[in-house]
């Protein structure tokens, strides 16, 4: 039983791949997201920060190269969150009782759901890179296929991390809640203050004191960072606004994710210690 977490993952990733509707759309869906709101808002603040005086020796990006890792973000924050609806469904179909009065540990079902949220956020952060590269976005440039492969490497370490801790939250939740619909406000609530409280689209800078506070503590800022970090450089601005990381933050950045997931882990832990289903 100490690779039963291997049936879980591998269950739900067939359940994944032979939902024809259900891949497409997870995969065009981000892409059309890019495509036209990033498009669209790119050329608007263009236009605004035209205006503005570059800064001497510092590599300048547009917008929508700067909105590309928040894209990638944003798609890892929907897909984790809605990651644990699978549970919810197997327990109202009955599935779930079959597997918990089953020799497999109950961990192993967070387990496995987790790596499965994880590949499919893997997947889907590759297709947004690529389409998102056709369309201009200015990732890697200047890179080496050395640097490339390092800054894919982080940036898939920092999707996995982020994509855990909330992959073991949504799994909480689903534990807990007794109607798809129930499920979907709580989620739908939990994502706007995530979303709208992060660097994804926008600088923090200018957010009233109370913001700023909750971004710095908000796990998708330092997501969206550590994106920005890997995929177009530690010194460059964007909107007329310098931005700098020093692996130093990067790495704490990184750390907080990994505490972030560790925390929503024992909370699903527990959860699911509790629960019983009938």
């Amino acid at each position: 039983m100490r690779t039963g977490f291997l049936t879980i993952y591998w269950r739900d990733m067939l359940r994944f791949v032979r939902f024809r509707t259900l891949l497409f759309a997870s995969l065009v869906q981000p892409a059309l997201w890019l495509a036209f709101f990033g498009i669209a808002m790119s050329n608007n603040f263009d236009r605004l920060t035209a205006t503005l005086p570059a800064i001497p020796g510092i590599m300048s990006v547009d917008y929508l190269t700067f909105i590309g890792a928040g894209v990638i973000a944003m798609t890892t924050l929907f897909t984790s969150l809605f990651g644990g609806t699978v549970l919810l469904f197997d327990k109202n179909w009955g599935l779930m009782r079959e597997t918990l009065s089953s020799p497999l540990p109950r961990i192993h079902i967070i387990i496995g759901i987790g790596l499965s949220g994880m590949t499919k956020s893997f997947i889907q952060a590759a297709v947004i890179m690529i389409f998102g590269l056709l369309l201009g976005v200015r990732f890697f440039e200047g890179y080496t296929l050395t640097q490339i492969l390092v800054s894919l490497l982080g940036i898939m370490l920092f999707i996995g991390a982020f994509s855990l801790g909330f992959l073991f939250l949504s799994a909480a939740i689903a534990i807990t809640m007794e109607s798809p619909e129930g499920m979907q406000a709580v989620i739908t609530l939990l994502t706007m203050p995530f979303f709208f409280t992060s660097n994804a689209l926008y600088p923090v800078n200018s957010f009233p004191p109370l913001l700023q506070a909750l971004s710095t503590i908000n796990p998708l800022t330092h997501l969206v960072s550590g994106i920005r970090y890997f995929a177009i450089g530690s010194d460059f601005s964007a909107i007329g606004i310098r931005y700098t990381y020093t692996q130093g933050e990067v790495f704490v950045s990184f750390l907080v994710l990994l505490a972030f997931a560790g925390i929503m882990f024992l909370i699903a832990k527990w959860r699911f210690s509790k629960v019983t289903v009938t």
